[in-house]
């Protein structure tokens, strides 16, 4: 479960440094505070589908996007989120322990109550191995107060055997790909 927790904080740290990254780009929303069902699902890519829950406050999405942005300007060479008629739409382009990484995300709902984000990518390993396509689509919707026993941060596969705290940046930084 530790790698699947490090492929989702990587691919939403993707998502959320896109909006940190650019001059002029917009924003994200901040979701709405209490507990979110993630579904995440993955065509054309080794990674599982799953589900999870998170936690969260006005003050951890902020968080977590200013941890992210750092390491998204590092990696990305493209970076910009724009404001559509139907929610936002999302371009990057980064290199990833190695490999090129071009995505392009659409993100609708309101924030509140549920939100999608579908991502297209293509990863080019520069002739290490055949170039990938894949799609990943993030299903969240809102399910209330977080459980007595959760707070702001905290992130909880299923079965509630592993939950982690996004502000542990430590625990985060050893479960994402190529970290040592």
């Amino acid at each position: 479960m530790t790698r699947e927790l490090g492929a989702w904080v990587l691919s939403v740290g993707v998502l959320m440094g896109i909006s940190a990254g650019s001059a002029g780009a917009e924003d994200l929303p901040i979701r709405k505070a209490g507990l979110w069902e993630i579904k995440m699902a993955h065509t054309g890519s080794p990674l599982p589908s799953l589900t999870m829950q998170h936690c969260t406050d006005e003050t951890v999405d902020r968080e977590m996007n200013n941890m992210v942005s750092p390491m998204a300007k590092q990696i990305c060479s493209r970076q910009d989120i724009q404001k559509t008629a139907n929610g936002y739409v999302g371009d990057s382009v980064c290199n990833v322990a190695g490999i090129s990484v071009s995505s392009h995300s659409e993100i609708s709902g309101d924030f509140n109550s549920a939100y999608t984000v579908t991502t297209t990518s293509h990863s080019d390993p520069g002739g290490k191995s055949a170039p990938r396509d894949a799609v990943t689509t993030i299903e969240a919707k809102w399910l209330g107060a977080c459980k007595p026993d959760q707070k702001p941060g905290d992130i909880v596969m299923p079965g509630g055997g592993f939950k982690l705290n996004v502000r542990d940046a430590e625990k985060l930084k050893n479960l994402l790909p190529g970290a040592k």
